[in-house]
């Protein structure tokens, strides 16, 4: 081997830089390890929440303290080996931004019929499209009869773009400036949330922006107020600073609302046919204020004064408050104020009103919890005369009362505004209101003047946290346009604990099998193996611990054990090519020689096939499936230098002086030594064989169909643990009279279920997830501890150590599920037409890339079959989601593995064994791979087995779905893939000549 000190120094440099890298995960783990003593010394056991409370604080106070080389703390925590949040719980979320709500923005909010009907029609065109919302909005507005222009002055040619777009403008000159408009605005969300992010405090933060889309992919390991989070991520922060009416402004039209609906319940009451005359709002404005009297049964409950009924405080003169409510009733109210005659009656002086609530505080008096109602003085524009777009900082401190508050500096243009909005304020003795999100925090009487400088502040009943929140959101600023979450994962802590335990066994044992396993199968020469495997991982967790954005998943872990069977599989191909070369006769250093030589073809094809499916699966793959493809990736190139260079540097350094190093133990040295087995000749069987299991698989899928995951249909689905076994039947049964559709699978042990539902499916919201979490904790109350309160129970608790409650919840809209599944066929399909192509590039021969697809088909159409069959028996969860596509691709990734180690060695018999006929040619390379077959499954199994009976729960799926690949991969490359190649070339239909080693034959003899 040339340039060995070059890779020398190179493979030592190698392992310290990944020594070095990974030093950062082993200070940052000592200190917490250093800080969970010191919590556990001074608190119970029983106090799990106090004991991180304490952690926290001592990590604080040493997180500048040097601990090693000069490495602190904090550094070190920046710096180390990152988790997913399967690893250490957290949230993942992706996050629609609303286009819609954009262009309705650029448009000035406009009401143009064309406009309307156009937004209308892209959302039915969005359920059914892949396109953007905006080129679905083209499409549609098109689409409209008439000659519609995006450039009129009531649609896009108006004030906020009139030195962008023009009368003039056609509508394809229009649409380019509006995808800039819509770009630019989605990366103002993008920075938005980033600064958001940086601000809350979450370590190895991930946010990203999918490809083009208005999609943002956020995920925060680590992450524990849950609830908080969510709030942090979707609240678009809209502050705007109004004028108010005073009371006696608006109690004339209040006085008129009363009587308005005191007379619409009157009619309501007085006949069945009229109450079912009524307008369906007449009925909700009925129901809502307790009246089952729509069918004239019950007019004794019908008030004369249905508004003042809903009343606790009534508004006083010269005051903003209008009333003040119960929570409960402030639907009741609204839909009061909202009905249409009653707005009819509206005097013409506040036309243009906008009722809006204040957070809910207690009574002075009573103590009890209510609302208030404020008018907002509104112009015909309808726009806030001060928005919060001037906000330059924010703080979060406390006011003359030691009551937490919101400190403000604006700019020059707002602190003017605000000093003229003060000084009116102050001159009518009026208040102005401070709202954020159409909720009023503050409504503030100016009493000493106009407040000149552009300071203020927002008061309210905060917490600290909700005053920081408040103070970060402001001055990171408010989104331009809503954002929904379209998808979400939270993981609990203890889940990801018992994750790493599992993920950690399952690793270790699979490793000391394949150690032990190379000893016994090659002796001495296993060992120098084992070196080069061990190397490998060290420069895996390396790689990881120092590629910017790779994170270490539960995947992750299974593609790193993975990688392990690869790694062997490199060395299993050189020493089984070095046995044979000394079985020729050669001499030991010559046959190590060539042995390296002659695997090094098949090595670098099958690991490129498999790279192959890697890099489509980091393209198409998302959260925990890339980090499956990530490590993956890695170990391929790292197994290569390792088998390649280390395992060659150690033994040319063993066996420099002559040494004599065996590459077998007397139990397997003449194990395959004389096989002959003619594969060609039981290939009809094999197709007999084939083709059952095909017909069954289809069978199944055609009747049973596949057990999909919310991944591909949309749902919700929540990980509920119990504090005892539970039957699975009766819960389905509850949920089902909860949902209307629901279902509850065993998930692990028997107390421990996983549950699935599509309700309120195409619904987003925080509101929309809390209302079907606290269905879910009714559903299952009565299997639930009785003290265990909805909060302890939700995904939302941060608690430290649950052992009850949601574990881990997950949701997918449908929509994004819809990409999800169009996502996953490119993934599957681009897998297979980039492998055939390569395999085409490197054989020249299509015969060979049809065999090899054929294979693949096979295997994968089997895999799917054995789903179908098995999903209703058995005791793990067996869903269609993005890790079952992950071991699909995997699988073809390693089916080809084993085809293209045997079209190598059959390319290479047909070369040197140039008389054969083709049959004895295919058969003898089949028999002379078979030892690297079996030998490579074997070990491959064995890794896998260990994940799948020690490994995590979440990944069971994924691992059986590679067991069944690797059993049927391995039969499909010596029964099918060859036997098919075989049959569309016929005996030696084919020419496989190494044109180059005849030209150089053909030089050598004319030189002679």
């Amino acid at each position: 081997m040339q340039n060995k000190g070059l890779i020398t120094v190179f493979a030592i440099l190698f392992g310290l830089v990944s020594i070095y890298q990974l030093s950062y995960t082993f200070i940052s783990g000592k200190v917490e390890g250093d800080a969970k003593t010191y919590a556990q010394s001074l608190l119970p056991e029983t106090d799990p929440e106090g004991r991180e409370a304490l952690e926290t604080k001592y990590l604080d106070s040493v997180a500048d303290v040097p601990v090693l080389f000069g490495i602190d703390y904090k550094s070190a925590k920046e710096k180390e080996l990152k988790r997913g949040l399967d690893l250490q719980g957290g949230i993942n979320v992706t996050l629609q931004i609303s286009v819609r709500d954009i262009l309705k923005g650029l448009a000035d909010n406009s009401e143009h019929p064309a406009f309307v009907k156009a937004l209308n029609d892209a959302d039915a065109l969005q359920a059914q499209s892949q396109d953007t919302y905006l080129e679905s909005f083209f499409e549609a507005f098109e689409a409209i009869p008439g000659d519609n222009q995006l450039a009129s002055p009531k649609i896009f040619a108006n004030r906020t773009l009139d030195d962008l777009i023009d009368l003039d403008m056609t509508n394809d000159e229009v649409k380019p400036i509006l995808r800039q408009k819509i770009d630019e605005s989605i990366v103002s969300a993008f920075e938005v949330l980033r600064k958001r992010i940086d601000k809350f405090g979450v370590t190895q933060p991930n946010i990203q922006r999918i490809g083009q889309s208005a999609r943002i992919l956020v995920e925060l390991p680590g992450a524990k107020d849950i609830e908080r989070t969510k709030e942090l991520l979707t609240s678009t922060a809209l502050l705007e600073f109004w004028d108010l009416y005073k009371y006696e402004n608006v109690a004339a039209y209040l006085n008129d609302a009363n009587a308005v609906m005191a007379n619409i319940n009157k009619k309501a009451a007085e006949t069945t046919e009229t109450a079912q005359d009524t307008t369906g709002l007449d009925e909700d404005v009925s129901n809502l204020l307790g009246g089952d009297n729509v069918d004239g049964t019950e007019t004794a409950s019908v008030s004369t004064t249905p508004l003042n009924d809903l009343i606790e405080n009534f508004g006083f003169t010269g005051g903003a408050t209008l009333m003040r409510v119960k929570p409960e009733n402030v639907e009741a109210v609204n839909a009061i104020l909202n009905h249409p005659q009653v707005q009819a009656r509206m005097p013409q002086s506040i036309r243009y009103t906008k009722f809006v609530w204040g957070n809910p505080s207690a009574d002075p008096t009573t103590g009890e919890e209510l609302v208030s109602l404020y008018a907002l003085k509104r112009g015909s524009d309808g726009k806030a005369p001060l928005s919060g777009g001037v906000i330059v900082d924010a703080a979060q401190t406390y006011d003359q009362y030691n009551k937490v508050a919101v400190d403000m500096q604006m700019n020059g243009v707002g602190a003017q505004t605000w000093e003229k909005m003060t000084g009116e304020a102050y001159k009518n003795q009026s208040q102005i209101a401070v709202v954020l999100d159409d909720v009023v925090y503050s409504a503030p009487t100016v009493s000493n003047g106009a407040i000149s400088g552009g300071r203020t502040q927002i008061t309210g009943d905060f917490t600290v946290v909700e005053g920081e929140d408040l103070a970060n959101v402001l001055r990171a600023g408010k989104l331009p346009a809503r954002a929904e979450m379209i998808q979400g994962a939270v993981v609990g802590p203890t889940l990801g604990k018992e994750a790493i335990s599992s993920g950690m066994i399952s690793f270790g044992i699979a490793l000391l099998f394949v150690l032990i396993w190379m000893v016994f199968y090659y002796g001495f020469a296993g060992l120098f193996a084992d070196v080069a495997l061990i190397a490998n991982i060290l420069f895996i967790f390396g790689c990881l611990a120092g590629i910017p954005g790779a994170v270490l998943t539960l995947p992750g872990i299974a593609g790193i054990v993975l990688t392990i069977g690869i790694s062997v599989d490199a060395n299993v191909l050189i020493f089984e090519r070095i046995r044979e070369e000394l079985q020729k006769g050669k001499a030991q250093k010559l046959a190590i020689k060539d042995g390296f030589n002659n695997a090094l073809s098949s090595i670098l094809d099958a690991n490129i096939t498999t790279g192959l499916t890697g890099i489509i699966l980091l393209v198409f793959g998302t959260g925990p499936i890339k980090g499956f493809a990530t490590t993956l990736l890695i170990g391929i190139l790292t197994s290569l230098f390792t088998a390649i260079f280390i395992t060659r540097l150690l033994i040319d350094w063993y066996t420099k002086n002559g040494k004599s190093l065996n590459f077998s133990t007397p139990a397997t040295k003449n194990l395959f030594k004389n096989v002959n087995i003619d594969f060609l000749g039981k290939r009809k069987i094999a197709y007999i064989i084939s083709g059952i299991l095909i017909a069954i698989s289809l069978g199944s899928l055609f009747t049973n169909s596949l057990n999909m995951g919310v991944d591909f249909v949309g749902g919700r689905t929540y990980i509920v643990r119990f504090d005892k076994d539970v039957n699975v039947e009766e819960i389905s049964k509850d949920l089902i009279d909860v949902y209307g559709s629901a279902e509850a699978k065993t998930y692990g042990s028997d107390n421990q279920l996983k549950i699935t539902t599509k309700f309120k499916v195409e619904e987003t919201g925080l509101e929309v997830d809390r209302e079907i979490e606290e269905l879910l904790y009714n559903g299952l109350k009565s299997n639930l501890p009785a003290d265990l309160s909805f909060a302890e129970f939700s995904s939302s608790s941060g608690k430290v150590d649950k052992q009850v409650g949601v574990m881990e919840s997950n949701k997918v809209s449908p929509t994004i599920a819809d990409d999800i599944q169009q996502g996953s066929f490119l993934a599957v399909l681009g897998s297979l037409i980039v492998v055939f192509l390569y395999i085409l590039l490197r054989f020249r021969r299509w015969q060979f890339s049809l065999g090899a697809v054929v294979a693949v088909f096979h295997d994968v159409l089997i895999v799917l079959g054995v789903f179908s069959l098995t999903y209703k028996i058995m005791p793990f969860n067996m869903e269609i989601d993005q890790s079952f596509i992950a071991a699909i691709l995997t699988v073809i990734g390693y089916s080809l593995n084993d085809t293209v180690v045997v079209f190598d060695r059959i390319r290479e018999y047909f070369n040197e064994h140039s008389t054969w006929k083709m049959d004895r040619i295919i058969n003898g390379a089949l028999n002379s791979t078979l030892s690297r077959t079996l030998n490579t499954s074997l070990t491959t199994l064995i890794v896998l087995l260990s994940i799948f009976f020690l490994g995590a729960e979440s990944i069971r799926g994924l691992i059986f779905a590679l067991i069944v690949g690797v059993v049927v991969g391995t039969y499909s490359s010596m029964f099918i893939a060859t036997p098919v190649m075989f049959d569309t070339v016929k005996k030696r239909g084919i020419d496989l000549t190494d044109k180059n080693a005849k030209k150089e034959e053909e030089a050598e003899d004319q030189a002679a």
